[in-house]
């Protein structure tokens, strides 16, 4: 394999796959508080939270990590304000305490914050401005992605500052030069020393939380539900819960961390959870089931650039998609084995619909590992949704690019209605 593009695939994954406390949504406006207080040098009097439409729908129904089971956009940057730690990033809240819980309650009851739907903004858009005791103001922004800060001011000057269309650069990786084929040749080549720790860490971190899903009682307890009695289960349905259980656990505010794909702890936990699963049940190799994962979390962010952060579009499905083809390959099947089953999958539930983060993003995501391993069942037999049906092109490629236009664009205005019928209007 070329170089450039194993180290660009490398580089990718090593960005992408980065350790989150909590839904990414609140944790991005945690965030944005917390370096809007670092900012400040002043006591705090008074918060104002601008959020773009998908962030307020993606924080109305999750619970804050580490809030003692609050809810709302008001919580989670309180929250950052009085006991985020901005160093920390997506992990902002994990220093926070017993008694920061209680200040923030405080201030939620006084009405210190307060929020505002921005409109004409990105998908991801979060600006936090707070104001001081002594006059001094400061605000931090967030666009595009959940971490990438684009200004930091402090009484209007700017602290820190970059045009939003950095928010991926260079060193992040060049997602435009990803394709099935050069996925699966840097999982075949890729030393196992340089994905060791990045997908070690994913395994670990995502089982975790999925254990204490299984085991805890959280939201409406899909991952329970799906084992039923507790009687030995079949891969398949193991796998459903597995991922099911981690976001069940997740939603409900469980303060483990988890490792993220695209931006999302949920299409992390989604990607993993069937391999791993899968692996037990045939007794797959630690570095194959790594390399494994290598592809699958690949062939997801593949699929998303073309969608976009945050969209009408369920993340379930990439996730789901890029686990469906991780097994494929990992049960040794090839190139087009694997393409059947991505264009199996996203051919059948591409489209399902994203409402906001919440309980019922477990059932989502069990309803889209059942739709992925069963268009691998398809592959294996042969059978491919044909070029014309649909929004089937005649490659995997083309197939992937217009479910994505679809997702981006064709799904635009599902996502204002989405919203509206959100807040009410």
């Amino acid at each position: 394999m070329e170089r450039t593009l194993y180290e660009n695939c490398l580089i990718i994954l090593k960005n992408e796959l980065m350790v989150a406390l909590g839904c990414t949504e609140p944790i991005a406006i945690a965030y944005a508080a917390a370096r809007a207080r670092e900012a400040l040098e002043d006591t705090p009097i008074r918060c104002t939270v601008r959020c773009s439409g998908n962030i307020v729908k993606n924080v109305m129904g999750v619970t804050v990590p580490n809030s003692g089971g609050l809810r709302g956009i008001e919580v989670a940057a309180v929250l950052g304000v009085v006991g985020g730690d901005a160093q920390r990033e997506l992990q902002v809240l994990e220093s926070v305490t017993a008694d920061d819980i209680e200040r923030a309650k405080a201030l939620l009851s006084a009405g210190f914050c307060t929020c505002e739907l921005v409109e004409d903004v990105e998908n991801l858009y979060v600006e936090v401005l707070l104001n001081g005791a002594d006059g001094h103001t400061a605000s931090a922004e967030v666009r595009d992605r959940h971490n990438n800060v684009t200004r930091v001011t402090r009484d209007g000057a700017a602290l820190f500052a970059r045009e939003s269309a950095q928010a991926q650069p260079r060193s992040a990786g060049d997602k435009s030069l990803l394709s099935v084929e050069s996925i699966l040749e840097f999982a075949d080549e890729v030393s196992f020393a340089d994905i060791e720790e990045v997908i070690g860490r994913q395994v670990e971190y995502n089982t975790a939380i999925s254990n204490e899903g299984l085991s805890g009682v959280y939201g409406a307890q899909a991952g329970r539900v799906l084992l039923g009695t507790g009687q030995p289960a079949d891969p398949r349905t193991r796998a459903k819960a597995a991922a099911a259980a981690g976001s069940d656990a997740r939603m409900s505010g469980c303060p483990l961390p988890v490792v993220i794909n695209s931006g999302s702890g949920n299409q992390g936990i989604t990607i993993t959870m069937p391999l791993v699963e899968y692996a037990k049940a045939y007794n797959i190799s630690r570095e194959r089931l790594f390399r494994a994962l290598a592809a699958a979390n690949l062939i997801a962010i593949h699929q998303k650039k073309y969608i976009g952060s945050l969209s009408a579009y369920c993340g379930a499905v990439s996730a789901a998609c890029g686990a469906g083809a991780g097994i494929a390959y990992m049960l040794g099947g090839s190139y087009e084995l694997v393409s059947r089953t991505i264009t199996n999958t996203i051919a059948t539930i591409g489209g399902m619909v994203c409402d906001g983060a919440k309980s019922s993003c477990a059932a989502k995501i069990a309803s889209a590992v059942e739709c992925a391993l069963f268009a691998y069942e398809l592959a294996k037999e042969g059978h491919v949704f044909q070029p014309g049906e649909g929004m089937v092109k005649s490659t995997v490629e083309e197939t992937i690019k217009s479910i994505g236009r679809m997702g981006r664009v064709g799904m635009h205005e599902t996502d204002i209605e989405i919203l509206n019928i959100m807040l009410g209007k």
